[in-house]
């Protein structure tokens, strides 16, 4: 399948789904979209009749762009397994900018991880790559995908700590709006990633609207 024509403008998202990373996947979300960035990710769609694989190879090949967080590889308790699918798809995506023709051999990567050198133990053949880091916060978050977006051709230098204000503007306006459709803490923290960046993109597009 050649490349569509947005794919200059897909960023594949690849990283975890669990509740504690949430804030740190908003945020990235929203940093991207805030630079004119369209994020490709697994939970952007739900449908029965397709399988995951073929989803990731569909995301893979229509992004000129990755983020690959490695932050879940290592398991949390005993008796846990290690969560491979991150690594497994950061696999996939530098095989095909390895062996793909142009444009798909031009793709560029981010790649985060949780803790520093953590994912040498799991991946140790990726030791020596560019990994950043960002403590599961979302504000560092934000400042490593700023720092890696306008180092690419073609993109504004917005201040790192203004993408954050806008970040956290949205973030309270998003509650403030579901809170008074009558939505529960729990719907918000439950929002689809699809809702999510619909939001997103209203907002910015409304200039960041407040109230």
């Amino acid at each position: 399948m050649a490349p569509d024509q947005s794919f200059d403008s897909n960023v594949f998202v690849n990283c975890p789904f669990d509740d504690k990373y949430a804030p740190v996947l908003r945020a990235i979300l929203f940093c991207l979209i805030r630079f004119g960035l369209n994020p490709r990710i697994a939970t952007e769609r739900s449908d029965s009749g397709e399988t995951r694989i073929g989803k990731i190879l569909e995301l893979v090949e229509s992004s000129r762009y990755s983020i690959h967080d490695l932050s879940r590889c290592q398991s949390q308790k005993a008796e846990e397994f290690y969560r491979m699918n991150m690594p497994f798809e950061l696999g996939v995506d530098f095989g095909c900018r390895r062996f793909g023709k142009p444009p798909l051999s031009d793709k560029v990567f981010l790649v985060l991880e949780e803790e520093p050198f953590r994912y040498q133990a799991a991946i140790s053949d990726f030791a020596g790559f560019d990994i950043q880091c960002h403590g599961g916060n979302h504000a560092t978050a934000i400042n490593k995908v700023r720092n890696w977006i306008t180092a690419q051709e073609g993109f504004e230098s917005s201040e790192a700590a203004q993408v954050i204000s806008e970040y956290e503007d949205f973030d309270g306006w998003y509650c403030k709006r579901r809170l008074a459709d009558g939505a529960s803490l729990e719907d918000i923290r439950g929002s689809s990633t699809a809702e999510l960046m619909r939001a997103m993109r209203e907002w910015l597009g409304e200039g960041g609207p407040r109230g």
